[in-house]
């Protein structure tokens, strides 16, 4: 059984892999180039050339190929289609966006909010817990637990999206998540978890191999939102499924994605800017932009950005790691998440003092 598992994901991420290689081919052609759309001047831009985002698309492609009855040879999560369904309200309207129907950010959360519903009625499964013991009493109220659970995800979804900025970043993020949640399901003897995930990883691992380092094409918002989706609620089934794994667990495996939406609203708010205002301030463009201002420059974006995910992923990992080695331990899984915010915050500004510094130096010298 184990030898044809092997050949399902194999043929999971070639599809991903092809269909990604068709969709780099009919961008080049020009067929899905608009105008509606200014991704190079926009004010988050990492890129100085356009570039096709509608990765998304071949890893929904794949996902459904691998869930096909007749390739069910091997166990899978019982909900497994239904969570698959439930993805497709957010990446239609996410698609709609990527090519150029302007959907506004708030509709996208909407549909986001959409899916989750559809995934709960369907399933009858949300949050059941957070290790917060006034938090954890006030969600016994299920209308609580619902709406807070519906936060909790329709966050997560959004905060992958807010993170495909630079080469590989949302999806080695994605693939980081996906693993680190299967070798929880696996010690937890939750098998048809572990094997949905491993299977959505290697559709991932195709996206990858355009996406990094070379950036041929990205996940675009209905990709990202569709794995921020798939991923929270598989985390919150697990979690309904064993009693014995702590929810600060998860939060340390969706800790980068979370972290970096957190400090996003905190900051929009300090400035008296809308929250849906983009901007490029987040962690992973101050690392790119201090990459260009002390090394290389501006015009060698296609060097800083690669650079930039290279150097951040060990920091993207490293809670990840924690999670899956504290998933039974709430106590020190919290503690755990308390030091990587210390971190995370104390490496920020760090960053943004670098890039102030070493930019006024740079002025300095021209006058």
């Amino acid at each position: 059984m184990l030898d044809i598992f092997i050949i399902k994901a194999i043929l999971v991420f070639i599809t991903a892999m092809l269909t990604n290689l068709i969709i780099i081919f009919w961008f080049a052609r020009g067929t899905y180039k608009s105008k509606k759309r200014n991704d190079i001047n926009a004010v988050q831009a990492s890129h100085v050339i356009p570039v096709a985002r509608i990765g998304g698309i071949s890893i929904i492609i794949a996902v459904i190929l691998s869930a096909l009855p007749f390739l069910e040879v091997q166990k899978t999560w019982p909900y497994y289609w239904l969570l698959l369904l439930s993805v497709f309200p957010v990446f239609l309207i996410g698609l709609c966006e990527d090519l150029g129907y302007l959907a506004s950010p708030r509709l996208r959360l909407l549909a986001a909010t959409f899916s989750g519903i559809i995934f709960m009625i369907s399933t009858g499964l949300w949050l059941p817990r957070t290790d917060i013991p006034v938090l954890d009493f006030a969600m016994q109220w299920a209308p609580l637990g619902v709406g807070f659970s519906l936060l909790v995800a329709v966050g997560v979804s959004h905060s992958f999206n807010l993170i495909d900025g630079l080469n590989g970043l949302a999806g080695c993020t994605a693939i980081g998540v996906g693993l680190s949640l299967a070798i929880m399901s696996h010690q937890v003897g939750l098998d048809g978890h572990r094997n949905s995930l491993l299977l959505l990883c290697c559709a991932i691992a195709g996206f990858l191999v355009f996406n990094y380092p070379f950036g041929k094409i990205f996940l675009g918002d209905a990709g990202a939102y569709a794995i921020g989706h798939v991923m929270i609620w598989m985390a919150i089934s697990i979690l309904c499924a064993s009693s014995s794994i702590t929810p600060f667990a998860m939060l340390l495996i969706f800790f980068w994605p979370v972290a970096d939406t957190l400090l996003a609203i905190i900051r929009r708010v300090y400035l008296g800017v809308p929250i849906s205002n983009p901007d490029r301030l987040h962690f992973h463009q101050l690392v790119m932009r201090g990459i260009e201002i002390v090394l290389l420059g501006r015009k060698r974006r296609h060097i800083s950005n690669p650079l930039a995910t290279a150097l951040i992923l060990p920091l993207i990992f490293a809670p990840m790691v924690v999670g899956v080695l504290l998933a039974l331990n709430s106590f020190k899984a919290m503690m755990a998440c308390v030091y990587f915010a210390i971190l995370f915050v104390s490496a920020y500004k760090a960053f943004v003092w670098m890039v102030c510094r070493y930019r006024y130096s740079i002025r300095s010298k021209k006058f």
